[in-house]
């Protein structure tokens, strides 16, 4: 899965790599992106404009937004199938930009968890594969949301997670963002695992586990016996 990442990079260098999409003014760096939290989104609208989507998909035929919270993440194998996101990966599919990923690395006789960033080798901000959609109210107020299509992992990443989030490569966008109806099968070829040579990931601070923590020395390196400490520490 993915249930936390990354978009710090220089708005200016976010800009350069992705020349052929207009971003927001007013980007701010975020270290510790969380569910239900705005993230930076260009949806297949064919105006190539990206605009802030909460984070955790609310189907149109929704009842209660609150649906959201458990669809952050689509798998990919089962997009077709699932109600929940078969419209949109029809109709409405995005692309979701980040410069990295945590992912928690289970310890063999320990409940403790380390978490790990995960970027680019490049450390150059990429897209992730994701699906939006539009929810009305009862008072006639509108929410955009998404999710991001994960898939199983490469190499680097099976010794964190048994999943990862889709990182579409640039000459997939687009293919990706066409705003004509798509086939699975026609896009299916694109949610693959990235390939793990081009990526690297470090163990980081436990800090990075509270939501409330969103400062640049989560992406610190440190020695993964020392993120062993109590992590009801680092909750500050």
């Amino acid at each position: 899965m993915c249930g936390r990442f990354t978009l710090s990079v220089n708005p200016t260098d976010l800009q350069a790599a992705f020349p052929d999409f207009s971003m927001p003014a007013g980007i701010q760096p975020r270290y510790n992106i969380a569910p239900s939290q705005p993230v930076l989104v260009l949806p297949n609208n064919s105006q190539r404009t990206a605009d802030y989507y909460v984070w955790g998909l609310i189907p149109v035929w929704a009842k209660d937004p609150s649906i959201g919270s458990h669809l952050i993440n689509a798998r990919a194998e089962t997009l077709a199938e699932k109600s929940s996101f078969r419209g949109a990966y029809k109709y409405k599919r995005c692309l979701i930009f980040s410069d990295g990923f945590y992912e928690w690395k289970a310890q063999s006789g320990s409940k403790l968890k380390i978490p790990y960033h995960i970027r680019l080798a490049s450390s150059q901000p990429f897209a992730f594969a994701g699906l939006w959609d539009e929810w009305l109210s009862p008072d006639g107020s509108q929410i955009k949301s998404c999710a991001i299509i994960t898939t199983e992992p490469n190499a680097l990443m099976s010794s964190l997670h048994t999943r990862m989030p889709v990182i579409l490569q640039p000459e997939a966008y687009a293919e990706w963002l066409d705003p004509s109806p798509q086939k699975p099968e026609t896009l299916q070829h694109l949610l693959v695992p990235y390939p793990a040579e081009h990526m690297t990931a470090h163990p980081v601070s436990t800090l990075v586990n509270s939501p409330a923590n969103d400062r640049p020395e989560l992406l610190a390196p440190i020695p993964a016996d020392k993120t062993t400490r109590d992590p009801k520490k680092d909750f500050s």
